[in-house]
């Protein structure tokens, strides 16, 4: 076997939750491997719903733009139940938040963040496979088989497991996998039709049989391109196979591995008349279906894994949890388990931090999976996503994944500021009309944290010298918090000039959106992750108190 070779992380399985992990790893600086069994992207349209968080995600990365000219806008989802329209859902969301819902075809999805990790200097090690790995206090090491046959030994101080739901990095580990499987098989199919339905929407039609259950299921969401959709159906009987036969050679269940879910190697590819026997039977007016540019068979489980990681071996995406493709939960919860745990290894493997924070990880976003995985289960089994207990509105921000957030965990500071304002915790609210004396237009916040790769202090106040202080000792904070810079915005009745004396950027709250949404009680500071969310809220006088706080959890 050659040398070994080192470098910091090594991510196995490059979908779009591992391209994530690399990206802001990269982007944080650290060094990163990023390999892939698959020779090639799989051109699979598999998940395709990006939601309004992910986009807020990439929008911080500098990727979002890229993303919005190659998708198509999801506007709503007409819902039929035995042949009658039951419901015709709007998604709109409130004006603040700064995106809609859309869909791209995942091989889309990947080929963009693959282009962007490239720029940031990391490839894909295509055809290369992890096939073991063992670790110690001070690192990892993983033996691989390249794209020619030979063996290699790395050595990284740690290593991310988003090699789905059969993943090797999972067993590894021994973590359970607890859960169960839906006992019906599915088709997938990428279709063209010609019916006149409103554009941008989903649909969703169902049968229900005498007995009152579902029989019959068609969903059809948007693609880009005129009138094409991705079509998820049942599998007639002729088609069922096994799991693990041969047939498609698609990837699928492994022989012995206990997990049902995802493309199957069993079974024939479905055919155009296929896809079109059920259309004839459910879609809400006739259409014929033309140039169909994949298919395939695929089951579907449910499981969530005991913990998500252990020791310097991490799981994210599929690896960690799978259920129902419902609502396009799966890929977005994945991208941002990557995107929570990449800062962290970022911040520890500069020595800014303690390992105790790679344990709130799990501590944040097992929570999550595990809210997803029971959501997605109970409404597959109904009509929609629609949950008639809760208000309209908060169902779509809980599906745009707006309402994730952390209150009550190892990061999350004490509780400041008047009753329903953000609080340590939850997302940071983007807002707009922010304005800079030399711009002639007004920017939202998230352009002012777009590229910050570290915190970010936001320090409101009526006038720049009730912040002169909290600005000075913010950025006296930078020692103990790489990277950590601060901006002042400043109340719409400030003096536009009035932010040039402050020794940190200033932007005026023009619009008064900053003060709406955030609801401060005077001069108010909060500390921003990377990853978007609060992590304190304080009296700009407590700044010092505050951040020492959130270091002592950092440092823990």
């Amino acid at each position: 076997m050659a040398q070994t070779r080192t470098t910091d992380v090594l991510i196995t399985g490059a979908g779009p939750v591992g391209l994530s992990a690399a990206a802001e790893l990269r982007r944080q600086g650290v060094g990163c491997r990023l390999i892939d069994l698959l020779p090639a992207r799989l051109p699979y349209a598999k998940a395709v719903g990006i939601q309004p968080r992910t986009l807020e995600i990439w929008d911080r990365m500098g990727l979002a733009r890229t993303v919005l000219e190659a998708a198509v806008e999801l506007n709503g989802q007409l819902i039929y139940v035995n042949g009658r329209e039951q419901a015709r859902i709007t998604m709109e969301l409130p004006p603040e938040v700064p995106y809609r819902f859309a869909a791209l075809p995942q091989y889309e999805t990947e080929r963009l963040i693959e282009e962007y990790v490239a720029g940031l200097g990391t490839v894909i090690e295509r055809g290369t496979e992890l096939l073991s790995f063992t670790q110690d206090a001070d690192g990892v090491t993983s033996r691989l088989r390249t794209a020619s046959g030979a063996e290699e030994e790395l050595r990284t101080r740690y290593l991310i497991g988003c090699d789905g739901a059969h993943s090797t990095v999972r067993k590894g580990l021994g973590l359970a996998f607890e859960g169960g499987a839906f006992p019906e098989g599915y088709m997938l199919a990428d279709v063209e039709t010609d019916w006149d339905l409103p554009h941008g929407y989903a649909v969703r039609s169902t049968h229900y049989g005498a007995d009152g259950a579902i029989d019959d299921v068609l969903v059809c969401v948007p693609l880009p391109g005129a009138n094409r959709y991705r079509m998820t159906m049942r599998i007639p009987p002729e088609l069922s196979a096994e799991p693990g036969g041969a047939g498609s050679g698609a990837p699928g269940p492994v022989p012995g591995d206990g997990v049902e879910h995802g493309l199957e190697r069993g079974g024939r590819v479905p055919e155009l008349p296929h896809v079109q026997a059920v259309v004839d039977r459910l879609a809400p007016t006739p259409t014929r279906l033309s140039a169909m540019r994949w298919s395939s068979v695929f089951r579907i489980s449910h499981r969530i894994v005991d913990r998500y990681g252990d020791g310097r071996v991490f799981v994210a995406g599929d690896a960690a949890h799978i259920h129902p493709p419902t609502g396009a939960q799966g890929m977005n919860t994945g991208i941002q388990d990557a995107c929570n745990l990449a800062w962290k290894l970022a911040l520890v493997l500069r020595g800014a931090a303690g390992p105790a924070l790679l344990a709130g990880y799990d501590a944040e976003r097992r929570p999550v999976g595990e809210e997803v995985v029971g959501r997605t289960v109970r409404h597959a089994s109904g009509p929609g996503f629609h949950d008639d207990t809760d208000d309209p509105g908060t169902v779509l921000l809980r599906e745009a994944q707006l309402l994730v957030g952390y209150r009550g965990g190892p990061l999350a500071g004490s509780p400041y500021g008047p009753a329903g304002a953000p609080q340590p915790g939850d997302r940071a609210p983007d807002c707009t009309g922010l304005t800079l004396p030399i711009a002639a237009y007004p920017v939202r916040l998230l352009d002012v944290l777009r590229g910050r790769t570290a915190h970010v202090m936001l320090l409101y106040a009526a006038g720049a010298a009730a912040l002169a202080g909290a600005a000075e000792r913010s950025l006296a904070a930078r020692s103990r918090l790489p990277g950590l810079e601060t901006v002042a915005v400043l109340a719409r009745e400030a003096d536009a000039d009035s932010a040039a004396a402050l020794a940190v950027p200033g932007y005026r709250d023009a619009a008064g959106e900053f003060a709406r949404l955030y609801r401060p009680d005077g001069p108010t500071g909060f500390l921003v992750r990377p990853d978007g969310y609060l992590a304190a809220r304080f009296a700009p006088a407590d700044t010092e108190a505050a951040l020492s706080g959130y270091l002592e959890a950092l440092s823990a």
